[in-house]
């Protein structure tokens, strides 16, 4: 009896393994791609497309949903995707959704491009950093790079070649259903199901290879960003950076001029160095960093120097400045608000003044314990002076000198310590 029993047993865990194995063997992976396309978005993408070329997906899923972004890592990704050993879909999704500027090149890259209704796709126009046409020779040059970029992924692909072109030069933008009579997308879908049902026996090519995709039935993964890149992809804004580098630069400066504190220097290294990575995901006008650090310079100063306030002035100007200037971007996504600004600039110089104010002038401070404490002290004389006594100063009788005679009960002032004795003269009201 229990030889029977464990053989059903055994029976149906094999059993259940094999539909198990079955169904992995038929999944399709779908990877959500919201936001600024940055290094964080090409990890994400690059690492989901090596997964299922590992794992033998039917087809990797990119749910796109992106105003554009830097120009490198959409090359790295358009790269990925041209290259890619599994079947690779770009689904411009949900409703209200856009793929402009560097999005626009992604999703011509794909094997297969879908668009769900609502959804427009293009405007992918070089323009400068202030927002303003581009002229001259350097217009041309990168219009004409871009231009050629999107082109040949369009040909790669099949797709309208013409309208790639005029979407880097003429800036075009259209809908889904304009997009896909002019050979811009391949199908729409309302939602991951239909697609799913669409993509099913529809035949791509692969590393030179006809493959056609099995959808119908496979089963659905969603593969959402690790903590450590979501975590990435926030430090990556561009308000993120600007009020790490602020705090970093704070935190350092209150250890340089309060050695031993510890905690402030600790947040203000990290800080740092969360804003350099932060920067280098960034189109950085170098211009506006230097200002930001010649802001900081000149608060230092302030704290060294009587300017009646002029260099707190000058660095805060330096540093509005510098803060409007560091990201060089016309795109919105990527501009600095001016409230933000405002808030970080007027945070930092409350801070530098009233901080680091207050640090120097405990520096400057007169000791308060020891025997430099004991200077200016005041006392009397308990018996005579001449030319030494004792004095009874801050609750202690000590052995005093003098340069001239003190009779007992009279008042003094410490004027240096010399060991364990005081050097004291006779206390007047100026004194």
């Amino acid at each position: 009896m229990r030889i029977r029993i464990l053989a059903v047993g055994t029976g149906f865990f094999l059993l259940w393994l094999g539909v198990t194995s079955a169904r992995a063997l038929t999944h399709v992976d779908v990877l959500t791609v919201e936001g600024v396309i940055n290094p964080v978005v090409v990890e994400y993408m690059t690492a989901g497309i090596a997964r299922a070329e590992e794992e033998g997906a039917r087809a990797v899923i990119f749910q796109l949903d992106t105003p554009g972004g830097l120009v490198e890592s959409t090359r790295l990704i358009v790269k990925a995707l041209l290259n890619a050993n599994v079947p690779t879909v770009v689904y411009v999704a949900p409703s209200g959704a856009r793929a402009a500027s560097a999005g626009t090149f992604i999703t011509m890259a794909a094997h297969v491009a879908a668009m769900a209704p609502g959804t427009n796709i293009g405007a992918a126009h070089p323009v400068a950093g202030g927002g303003q046409d581009i002229e001259g020779d350097m217009r041309k040059k990168i219009e004409n790079d871009l231009a050629a970029f999107a082109r040949s992924i369009a040909e790669q692909r099949g797709r309208n070649a013409d309208w790639a072109e005029q979407a880097v030069r003429e800036s075009v933008s259209v809908t889904e259903s304009e997009a896909l009579k002019l050979n811009v997308i391949d199908l729409i879908a309302e939602d991951v199901a239909d697609l799913l049902a669409k993509l099913d026996g529809r035949q791509v090519t692969v590393a030179g290879k006809e493959v056609t995709l099995q959808t119908g039935k496979a089963v659905v993964q969603y593969r959402e960003m690790s903590w450590r890149q979501r975590l990435l992809a926030a430090l990556s804004h561009p308000q993120i950076a600007l009020i790490l580098l602020s705090l970093g630069s704070i935190g350092l400066l209150i250890e340089l001029y309060n050695p031993g504190l510890i905690f402030p220097g600790v947040v203000g290294a990290i800080s740092l160095l969360l804003a350099f990575y932060s920067l280098q995901t960034l189109p950085i006008n170098y211009a506006g960093l230097l200002l930001i650090g010649l802001a900081l310079v000149l608060f230092i100063l302030e704290t060294q120097i009587p300017s009646f306030g002029m260099l707190t002035v000058g660095g805060i100007v330096s540093m509005f400045l510098g803060s409007l200037m560091l990201v060089d971007s016309p795109e919105e996504y990527l501009r600095i608000p001016l409230s933000t600004i405002i808030a970080v600039v007027g945070t930092t110089a409350a801070l530098f003044t009233f901080v680091i104010g207050a640090a120097v002038r405990s520096v400057k401070r007169r000791p308060v314990s020891g025997q430099e404490g004991l200077i200016g002290e005041r006392g009397k004389v308990v018996r005579r002076i001449d030319p030494e006594g004792t004095v009874f100063v801050r609750g202690s009788l000590w052995t005093a000198r003098s340069t001239t005679p003190l009779e007992e009960g009279t008042p003094i002032r410490v004027v240096r310590v010399e060991g364990l004795k005081l050097i004291v003269e006779k206390a007047t009201e100026e004194t």
